[in-house]
């Protein structure tokens, strides 16, 4: 039978972020845990779909690879190989058999498990990137159960699980071969808490808001990723937490386009700095700067001033972001501005600039033109 869409099978969308999937997972396992349906299988299948599909999701690496091949591009140990068990304990089984120790009873518990992984997006203005800064992002996240201690059980009672009949496996014959899969119910362990916490329902784990603090490196840009090791959801007691995951994402900013290490900008200036050159205190990301503006520049000639770009970010071997000493430049594109209205002082002298020139302008408003316009005014018409 082919597997449903795990997406489908946790009833959220494709764009769903690491607490919608917790928020969907915990609810859909509470309802179909084996230990509220005891004798019903089609729970049980349904619970065994819903933690498959949260243990891949919750992984960024194999939501990744879920999200551009589908079912095709996971590997059989990731998702489990057939009815209770795994590709891994399948082949164990098969070499337990031929070693003549495929008839001993064994628990797969296979020690505690570790935390889940977390992603989370950090949004970041571009002039907070031009330095180096200390970010605190607030996350929700699995932590250890204070009212059990993590145990899942105020008392510490456990009973043993009715399924397996406390051998944390089941057995099947096909031929010569006697192959082995873990008891889902107990996962392994041969027990169920007989008394689960009120808290957090047997889990040992409860839903909270956590801030941790976190550097995010000069020049970082949109899709820079940051690994916190440790900073992730909180395993089962004895286990290490899961990693957290910070998908940085920095703003547009009114003023400044990036390109790369570079920053772009345009800035006004007048005809008469344009034709007669200027020094001019433009604005930067980190305060203002003096450009020179050449003598007869055009407009949107590009002028570069040295070093007042984004600092560059490079990847070293352990895949770590490092800074460099290196910065980009600024790129300023001069726009030359044509004035809407001049006073008869300036408008005098560009008609004697054209009149040197010998370019042909339109007539002045006190011309002859708008003399006899006069003459016919509104009363006059009327007459």
């Amino acid at each position: 039978m082919s597997k449903r869409d795990y997406y489908e099978v946790l009833g959220i969308s494709r764009e769903a972020d690491q607490d919608e999937i917790e928020r969907a997972y915990r609810k859909l396992a509470r309802q179909h845990h084996p230990d509220r349906n005891i004798g019903d299988a089609d729970a049980e299948v349904r619970f065994k779909e819903v933690t498959e599909a949260h243990e891949i999701l919750v992984s960024i690496e194999k939501r990744e690879r879920y999200d551009r091949y589908g079912h095709a591009g996971l590997d059989p140990n990731d998702t489990g190989f057939g009815p209770g068990g795994n590709f891994g304990d399948i082949v164990s089984d098969l070499f337990s058999a031929f070693m003549g120790t495929g008839g001993q009873s064994r628990k797969r518990g296979g020690g505690p498990r570790r935390g889940n992984d977390r992603r989370h997006i950090v949004d970041l203005q571009l002039h907070e990137v031009v330095t180096e800064i200390k970010k605190s992002v607030t996350l929700r996240r699995m932590e250890q159960c204070t009212d059990c201690r993590g145990k899942g059980t105020k008392t510490g009672k456990r009973m043993t699980c009715v399924q397996c009949a406390g051998r944390g496996e089941f057995s099947q014959r096909q031929g010569f071969f006697e192959l082995r899969q873990t008891c889902p119910r107990c996962q392994g362990e041969g027990t169920v808490i007989a008394d689960p916490c009120g808290t957090c329902k047997g889990d040992g784990r409860v839903e909270a808001n956590r801030t941790v603090e976190v550097k995010i490196p000069a020049g970082a840009d949109t899709g820079l990723r940051l690994l916190l090791p440790g900073e992730g959801d909180a395993g089962q007691p004895g286990a290490e937490r899961g990693d957290l995951e910070l998908l940085v994402r920095v703003g547009e900013h009114p003023d400044f386009q990036r390109d790369g290490i570079h920053l772009v900008s345009a800035y006004p200036i007048s005809f008469s700095q344009a034709a007669l050159g200027a020094t001019i205190e433009i604005p930067t990301l980190t305060g203002t700067t003096q450009l020179q503006v050449p003598k007869g520049a055009q407009s949107h000639t590009e002028i570069r001033v040295s070093g007042e770009g984004m600092p560059e970010l490079r990847v070293d071997r352990r895949g770590q972001p490092v800074t460099n000493s290196r910065r980009g430049d600024l790129r300023v594109l001069i726009v030359v501005e044509t004035p809407k209205v001049l006073t008869e002082r300036q408008e005098e002298l560009l008609r004697e600039m054209a009149g040197i020139e010998h370019k042909q302008v339109s007539a002045p408003k006190s011309g002859f033109l708008n003399k006899l316009k006069g003459w016919f005014s509104p009363t006059d018409e009327k007459r």
